[in-house]
């Protein structure tokens, strides 16, 4: 019998894969039958022949294409045996007892699709692991910050800070350390292929509640997430990801003036984004990243 199985989504994260699963493996005893899938997405720098030597307990699914995020973790669905599926990102490293608490949570709370933990970054600071439902304001703060209280307020989705360390009912949570309910997963389908990455989990989460399943934050369930790292070399390209899921995702569920008014206020933001970095003589990673605005902005004119 397996109680849990761990899928872990990986492009090129060798160099991130031991500390994260090192901590998984040592959670094994915390759960009757723990399996553990990595899902490599075509990686070139060697990842499924490490994981395969280092980690010989651990299941591979090779993909000689990159899959993306959402598509890679369907692969691992279909073969998953676990009642709880935990999914956690190649870049987060579990604290002692994540995983026997993601899966006690679920068993407690029978009408919980999905639960995600919490999430610090790699020096330790806070971060964000559950949001509510975008929003045309989220749009706007994304571009336009101007100041600390509205964007860390509920107007730009937050949740306060105050109650992450208690459990709470949510709109939706980070795919970086999420536990899913395996029966909630084969009644709802799995994630959206049309997101290659990002916003996959809010899509999901968003069909969650529309089935009637709960989705909740657990304090229990630890994870020091070092943000981005999977993806930090193809920063712009990411940039572009972001913004044709988030595209998708406003065409999908918002009404059609509201996503205009998105789609506005994204190219502004883009062409300002432009104007600031060409202030100064751009780097390499300035022209990559004014690269991508402009693509950015071809996308949702």
């Amino acid at each position: 019998m397996v109680d849990v199985t761990v899928v872990v989504v990986s492009y090129n994260s060798r160099n991130w894969l031991e500390r994260c699963l090192d901590p998984v493996i040592h959670q094994s005893g915390d759960v009757v039958g723990l399996e553990v899938i990595v899902v490599d997405n075509a990686s070139t720098d060697g990842s499924a022949s490490f994981v395969r030597e280092r980690f010989p307990r651990v299941k591979v699914i090779d993909s000689n294409v990159n899959l993306g995020f959402g598509a890679g973790c369907n692969r691992a669905f279909a073969v998953a045996r676990g009642r709880t599926i935990i999914l956690v990102n190649p870049d987060c490293e579990l604290q002692a007892g994540a995983i026997g608490a993601l899966h006690q949570f679920l068993r407690d709370h029978p009408r919980i699709g999905a639960a995600g933990g919490r999430l610090a970054y790699g020096d330790g600071s806070f971060q964000h692991a559950a949001f509510r439902f975008p929003s045309l304001a989220q749009v706007f703060l994304d571009f336009f910050p101007l100041n600390w209280r509205l964007t860390e307020s509920r107007l730009n989705g937050r949740y306060p800070r105050a109650i992450d360390a208690t459990a709470f009912e949510c709109d939706a949570v980070l795919g970086a350390l999420m536990a899913i309910r395996r029966t909630a997963v084969l009644e709802t389908g799995g994630f959206d292929e049309r997101y290659f990455m990002y916003v996959e989990e809010i899509d999901w989460c968003k069909r969650l509640h529309a089935f009637g399943w709960e989705v909740w934050h657990c304090p229990d369930a630890m994870g020091i997430h070092h943000s981005g790292q999977s993806t930090r070399t193809v920063a712009a390209r990411m940039f572009v990801e972001l913004h044709r899921s988030r595209l998708h995702y406003y065409r999908r569920y918002w009404p059609p003036a509201t996503v205009a008014v998105a789609q506005v206020i994204t190219w502004i933001g883009c062409a300002q984004e432009i104007v600031r970095l060409r202030r100064h003589a751009p780097d390499d990673a300035s022209r990559e990243r004014i690269r991508g605005c402009r693509e950015v902005m071809h996308l949702v004119a």
